[in-house]
């Protein structure tokens, strides 16, 4: 096991496309993903994983069934298994997830931005 230190701006600053995350760390069974967001995803929902997404830079809303919630720099949100939601970011975000190693990025559905098996950074 090689114990080294995660520098956040230079793993992002290798991440040139959106809605495509890299994994960063791993532990516990828990991946620590990298990713930027611009535009909008697409509705989805995870049936067995809860979601933690982390603003690194930037800002976006999450939306959800009954309303949005805007997350800026520096804050979080967890997206509990089963609840439908929707990233929409305006400009270019930086977003660290921590979620259980078989979330897949789309939950629920399968199209062009799924993404089954991530590279590392």
């Amino acid at each position: 096991m090689s114990l080294e230190k995660i520098n956040l701006a230079e793993k992002f600053l290798s991440i040139n496309d959106h809605w495509n995350p890299r994994i960063a760390g791993e532990l516990n069974g828990q991946q620590v993903k990298l990713v930027k967001f611009q535009g909008e995803f697409i509705w989805h929902h995870h049936d067995r994983e809860d979601e933690m997404f982390l603003v690194v830079s930037g800002s976006f809303d999450m939306h959800l069934p009954d309303r949005i919630i805007h997350i800026s720099e520096g804050e979080f949100i967890i997206i509990p298994r089963g609840l439908e939601h929707k990233p929409v970011a305006i400009g270019e975000v930086q977003v660290m997830l921590f979620e259980p190693a078989t979330t897949l990025n789309t939950g629920n559905i399968k199209n062009e931005f799924t993404k089954e098996n991530l590279k590392s950074v």
